[in-house]
């Protein structure tokens, strides 16, 4: 077992970790408390459980492999460690610029240490977010677990670890249309994962998003907004227009004290304004909705 030590940034909000990391309450791949999690995930074929204890100051981490870690996978490791504790986008320079900006200013300074939380890893991210397409949020929490279930593997210590590619590869359509997905969601993940397990898709991080966004626009499945949800959960790609998400036109409606939510064209034109931190504008839009469930 391995034991490591993060430092945490000043003003660092382990709570909106926490959150994000604990959205279903039924985790089987994640089991959190205010100061702790535990996930599973799988990297380089070895499961392997994480500990996490967090504080202010310092992120304590215990990792627990079934196998010796590969080299890859200690790469593998040291970047889902970034994407898990929300340490990719460094939050101040988005708050320097709209800070005292006339329609986010109010929002960005009551939620100025807020952080992008990222899944573990850029598949774990694509994935979600295309089981998250076009259902509500509990349902597709629900069938989150199913497909953990279905096609993760199970650590040592019985924690489920969220599933590589080549392990989704293995599922049939019937497998998940069974277990309530519809056809063309069951059949988009395992073309997904068939390719990015033939190595006819990469999903190595990469600085040329535009290459990485055409890639998955090429998938039979993916669309524009299941891309922008990969590159700001998956990527870390600090400039993420989500034009297209409704939560996010709900929260300029509110914002704007306009009586219905701005259509994608006028929504897209107002996020272009805060170039190049759309990504950071997106979390405090979804944080001003706060009685609404986390993305």
């Amino acid at each position: 077992m391995q034991q490591r030590s993060i430092t945490l940034p000043d003003g660092y909000r382990s709570s909106d970790v926490v959150a994000f990391h604990g959205r279903d309450t039924e985790g089987v791949a994640e089991q959190v408390t205010p100061e702790r999690i535990r996930k599973g995930i799988v990297l380089d074929g070895i499961p392997v459980a994480l500990d996490i204890a967090l504080s202010t100051s310092e992120a304590r981490i215990r990792i627990d492999a079934d196998a010796a870690l590969t080299p890859r996978a200690n790469a593998l490791l040291d970047d889902a460690l970034l994407n898990i504790l929300g340490l990719r986008i460094d939050p101040a320079p988005f708050l320097a610029a709209a800070a005292n900006d006339p329609l986010l200013g109010d929002a960005v300074r009551a939620n100025a240490g807020l952080r992008i939380v990222q899944s573990a890893t850029i598949f774990e991210a694509l994935t979600w977010a295309v089981i998250g397409q076009q259902i509500n949020l509990s349902f597709a929490i629900a069938l989150r677990r199913t497909f953990i279930l279905q096609a993760g593997r199970q650590h040592g210590s019985g924690l489920w670890c969220y599933p590589e590619a080549d392990d989704v590869a293995r599922l049939s359509v019937e497998d998940l249309t069974t277990r309530k997905f519809s056809r063309s969601k069951a059949e988009t993940l395992l073309r997904l994962a068939q390719l990015v397990d033939s190595g006819s898709l990469s999903l190595e991080r990469s600085d040329d998003i535009e290459a990485a966004s055409a890639a998955l626009l090429a998938v039979k499945g993916i669309g524009p907004w299941t891309v922008n949800y990969a590159l700001l959960r998956g990527y870390g790609y600090p400039d993420c227009s989500l034009h297209g998400d409704v939560a996010i036109r709900a929260a300029l409606q509110r914002l704007l004290g306009e009586e219905a939510k701005p259509d994608m064209a006028r929504t897209e034109a107002l996020l272009a304004q805060y170039k190049p931190h759309r990504t950071m504008a997106a979390a405090h839009l979804w944080a001003t909705l706060a009685s609404q469930t986390r993305k």
